[in-house]
């Protein structure tokens, strides 16, 4: 199960992200100095290889602006295919793909008694601000640090969304979500859902910068 098409559209992806940036390949330092080949992310990389997931080291990229992915990787397969993944710094990835294992597959088969088949989601990297402001702080999805996830397909064919489903008459479904989302508030340094504000109604909203805060 292949998460996607490979490392040629991802490294495309990320320049598209932020259309007309530095687009050089030097390899500027970062300002958390997390390189590809720094110790913190090579044992990153380590712990992705003894978690059986299938990754892509990419190479550290600025492209102006505020906006670049360093120690970032493209993950293909964590044993559920999951949608429009590109750029994730690898401490993302490492606990997305420990998120998606210890944490959704189990709450499909508790709360639904089936398996989980597919996670889609609006992206990992994106070369914006802070919810999609003209002007403001950039947002962690500048620096491949999140990943908003929206709906989950289970092998019976249902689809649980975010949207609709985090305030659904259906208690399955609301217990589901709030599952998923409380075992997230233990992986990852800030959780968005849609008790946050009305921007994240339909989806929730993942990332290792600032925390911990969970909503």
């Amino acid at each position: 199960m292949r998460v996607s098409a490979g490392v040629g559209l991802a490294l495309s992806l990320l320049v598209a992200g932020c259309a007309g940036g530095d687009r050089r390949a030097d390899r500027p330092d970062p300002p958390d100095r997390r390189t590809i080949d720094s110790a913190e992310i090579r044992q990153c990389l380590a712990d992705l290889r003894a978690a059986e997931v299938r990754f892509q080291p990419l190479p550290d990229r600025a492209f102006g602006g505020g906006c670049f992915a360093f120690g970032s990787v493209k993950l293909l397969d964590i044993g559920t295919p999951t949608t429009n993944l590109t750029a994730m710094t690898c401490p993302l990835a490492k606990t997305f793909a420990a998120w998606v294992r210890h944490g959704v597959r189990p709450a499909a088969r508790i709360h639904f008694g089936t398996e989980l088949a597919r996670i889609e989601t609006f992206g990992s990297y994106s070369c914006r601000n802070v919810n999609g402001a003209a002007a403001g702080r950039r947002s962690e999805h500048a620096s491949a640090n999140a990943v908003d996830v929206a709906v989950f397909v289970l092998a019976d064919g249902r689809r649980i969304p975010v949207k609709g489903g985090w305030r659904s008459d259906d208690p399955q479904v609301r217990a589901f979500l709030r599952a998923i989302h409380g075992s997230a508030c233990k992986r990852f340094r800030t959780i968005l859902s849609p008790d946050y504000n009305r921007l994240h109604d339909d989806h929730f909203h993942f990332d290792m910068g600032r925390g911990p805060f969970c909503r």
